[in-house]
């Protein structure tokens, strides 16, 4: 990975429609991020959230509007 701190906008288009996990993630909200630093795109879903519940890493779905999850470990 590149590790350098990316916004959501270029994380989005840089790895569309596919499990990521990240690292020092700047949030807006709750539930928006601004930025963070990608650490994982080869990882499957399971092995991500396996990693986010160690809080190790905040892992999502680049586009969510294009896929429906279930299962994985909320904000």
């Amino acid at each position: 990975m590149d590790n350098y701190r990316m916004t959501w906008k270029e994380i989005q288009e840089k790895y569309p429609d596919q499990w990521i996990g990240l690292s020092d993630v700047d949030w807006i909200d709750d539930s928006n991020i601004r930025s963070a630093i990608v650490k994982y795109t080869d990882k499957s879903k399971e092995e991500l959230l396996i990693m986010q519940i160690r809080d190790e890493i905040f892992s999502c779905y680049t586009t969510p509007d294009n896929v429906f999850q279930l299962g994985m470990a909320g904000h």
